[in-house]
């Protein structure tokens, strides 16, 4: 009896003595396994006199519980400790800010096409939309540019195989609408357009706005310039914006005008943006061409057009206050966390 309390003194300091369940289970094996001590004790039982038996067999088992029931405790306890410090790994200090997910926005000159949009649908205008890959004929010919217009050249615009170019311009949509639909016409083609160039005002791919109304009444270089100087009153937010038209030429329209607005930044006081004139350039317009309308079976005596067209990054640059085109396809967040 003496030999089993020490077996079970020893089994008990060993379990508490133990830290890891991989541990825990070498002993139970050691102790009660098929060949442990406490198991071993019970197979000799059958070596025991009858007398001795049930009273030895009654003591080991009572040891072995006892052992049970604290290998029960130590596992218990050794999950226990482990939760603990898996928590005290990961504690929460529920007194910091939260984590947010950054918020995207809309891009700037997505907004500007946006609202020009807006606003021109608010005067009345349709939006049209047509192909970026135009053919020749569309891109040039239907609007008046001759053979040897410079456009026409390679180092000037992307043809992707002869007579098949990137739209330099939305103007063609204009074209496309007169053929398929009938008078009179008011619509706005906003979209993408590719040209050659690359500077601090010009971008290989950049967007444009052209405008066009063909009517047989209301149409004229008055209507035109009313048109574009509330439309730029509003774009601005500026009810006394001065405007002026001059005179410049277009080879789709006739006369034709380049339109400029009083500086923004300054106010028409000179400033760099301006470049101290107090005035900022922002579309070309004029009166279409008959060599336009005709080709199209449109009576250039019975109607008029007008027609316009705007760089959208044009009037952002100067709504924002951007002194390079090309920040806006940097995709640089510091410069788009501006505009959230």
């Amino acid at each position: 009896m003496q030999v089993l309390m020490s077996l079970q003194e020893e089994a008990l300091a060993l379990f508490a003595r133990l830290d890891t369940p991989h541990a825990l289970e070498e002993a139970k094996a050691r102790y009660l396994g098929k060949t442990g001590a406490l198991t071993e004790r019970l197979k000799g039982l059958s070596v025991l006199p009858h007398e001795e038996r049930k009273s030895a067999g009654a003591a080991i088992n009572q040891v072995k519980g006892i052992l049970e029931r604290a290998l029960q405790q130590r596992r218990e306890a050794l999950v226990q400790a482990q939760q603990e410090r898996e928590l005290r790994a990961s504690a929460l200090d529920v007194t910091l800010p939260g984590r947010q997910h950054g918020r995207g926005a809309t891009h700037p000159v997505t907004r500007t096409l946006e609202r020009i949009e807006t606003l021109f649908r608010s005067l009345g205008f349709e939006v049209a939309e047509g192909p970026e890959v135009e053919s020749d004929d569309y891109n040039f010919t239907a609007l008046n540019i001759p053979a040897d217009h410079p456009a026409r050249a390679m180092h000037d615009t992307f043809y992707l195989a002869p007579g098949v170019v990137l739209r330099t311009h939305t103007s063609p949509v204009q074209v496309r609408y007169l053929k398929s639909h009938g008078l009179p016409v008011r619509i706005i083609a906003p979209g993408r357009v590719f040209r050659c160039d690359s500077d601090v005002t010009h971008t290989p791919m950049f967007h444009q706005v052209e405008g066009l109304w063909v009517a047989e009444e209301g149409v004229s270089l008055a209507a035109l310039k009313g048109l574009l100087s509330e439309f730029m009153r509003h774009f601005f937010e500026q009810e006394d914006l001065p405007t002026r038209f001059r005179p410049s030429f277009f080879p789709f329209t006739e006369p034709s005008a380049e339109m400029d607005i009083g500086c923004v930044i300054c106010q028409g006081h000179g400033c760099r943006v301006c470049s101290h004139t107090g005035w900022l350039e922002v579309l070309g317009c004029g009166l279409v061409h008959p060599n336009v309308l005709e080709p199209l079976g449109i009576d250039s005596e019975r109607y008029v057009g007008l027609a316009f067209g705007l760089g959208v990054e044009r009037l952002a640059m100067i709504r924002y206050g951007v002194d390079d085109l090309r920040t806006f396809y940097e995709n640089d967040l510091r410069f788009l966390k501006h505009f959230q």
